[in-house]
């Protein structure tokens, strides 16, 4: 018998074949690699916002600003372009808030600290002990703990039209700069000192006449003999500035600003208009340049540190803990006072004491004692 041949099957219309089908993905892909992958929107003229920080142009605050827009400039293929001015540029530092809610700049770069005057509950950002929390502590509070919903509800009991982003972690600032050491708290008693934020009110608990000035006003005012002493930030910050041209002792350690932070702030309406992929990229670029402050932070603070120690003059102490116990003292006796007459201080204080009651007790437990490891690699070559 003669075999029949098997009939073809049919392959129905509505199915693609594999070779259509791979082509079709290999003209889309090649769409995709020719546009630039992922895409964003292009308007029809780049966005030009301009900031300005509440930094000289010489302090390495400034150059933090800086690299924030460069990151934004950079990641948004040229959409949106951050222009960054120094302090006093447009505004005074201390009104660089005020400028970007009423669109005078289109957004700044500074510290919560600086708007104290307007509502002291701001300043517990970046004022005080913190209930032992470090500054990327307080971050963690603010971003995760419900600080960030306390924040914008306190800017629009303001009347402030602004969108605020905190980043950038700041190490534990010094006690200040002194013409001699510091070695109990009767010693600042009639002190010209400046400082910012409730460490006023902390440094008039310790008996001096305190005055707040911005960064760029603090060493010509102790070259003047207008203040008798003076803290401000950091190691880079306080050489670049000149600290060590008008003083030669530093008091390292405090509790009136350990756990500080930056501020980035939009005017409202330009900040809503962007479009969402360029929010976006603002997000990420502000979580990058939160890291990327930290690990420079790190290299150039110390440099400066040993260099003013080696190349300057400039002598090291330990604050006293006797007057550390004075200033936790000190700030006890104000929130009790600053809770008692603002409300909004008072819910601020009870979110970051709830934060802090889980996330320090971790933290202290689970942390090695680095001191230790540093002692046993270093103390043998320096005795």
């Amino acid at each position: 018998m003669s075999k029949k041949a098997a009939p073809e099957k049919s392959i129905p219309s509505e199915i693609p074949s594999r070779r259509k089908f791979l082509s079709a993905a290999g003209a889309t892909a090649a769409g995709a690699a020719a546009m630039g992958f992922p895409m964003i929107a292009k308007a029809a003229e780049p966005i030009t916002l301009r900031f300005q920080s509440t930094w000289p142009a010489k302090d390495i605050f400034h150059e933090y600003a800086l690299d924030f827009a460069k990151k934004v400039n950079e990641m948004s293929d040229k959409q949106l372009r951050i222009e960054v001015l120094p302090a006093g540029s447009v505004v005074k530092a201390f009104d660089l808030l005020d400028a970007v809610s009423k669109g005078t700049l289109d957004g700044g770069h500074g510290v919560i600290a600086y708007w104290y005057g307007k509502n002291s509950a701001v300043a517990l950002w970046g004022s005080g002990p913190a209930f032992g929390m470090d500054a990327n502590m307080v971050l963690a509070w603010h971003y995760y703990g419900g600080g960030k919903e306390l924040l914008a509800d306190i800017y629009k009991s303001m009347n402030m039209d602004v969108v605020s982003m905190l980043t950038g972690p700041m190490p534990t600032q010094p006690f200040g700069w002194f013409k001699k050491p510091v070695t109990k708290a009767e010693e600042m008693k009639g002190l010209k000192f400046r400082t910012v934020g409730l460490a006023v009110d902390m440094y008039k608990d310790l008996g001096a006449a305190v005055s707040p000035l911005p960064g760029g006003e603090i060493v010509p005012a102790l070259d003047r003999g207008l203040l008798d002493a003076a803290e401000f930030n950091n190691a880079s910050s306080d050489n670049l500035l000149g600290f060590p041209d008008v003083a030669k002792v530093c008091m390292l350690q405090s509790f009136h600003q350990c756990s500080e932070q930056f501020e980035i702030l939009f005017n409202k309406k330009k900040y809503d208009a962007l479009p969402n992929e360029l929010k976006a990229i603002i997000k990420y670029a502000i979580e990058a340049s939160s890291a990327d402050m930290s690990w420079k932070a790190i290299d150039r603070y110390s440099k400066d540190y040993v260099e003013m120690s080696s190349k300057k003059g400039v002598k090291f102490y330990k604050t006293p803990d006797a007057l550390l116990r004075q200033q936790l003292v000190s700030w006890d006796k104000i929130v009790a006072a600053k809770s008692a007459e603002n409300p909004a201080f008072k819910k601020v204080l009870e979110s970051m004491r709830a934060f802090a009651g889980r996330a320090v007790r971790w933290q202290n437990d689970t942390n090695v004692d680095y001191k230790m490891a540093y002692n046993h690699f270093f103390s043998k070559k320096k005795a």
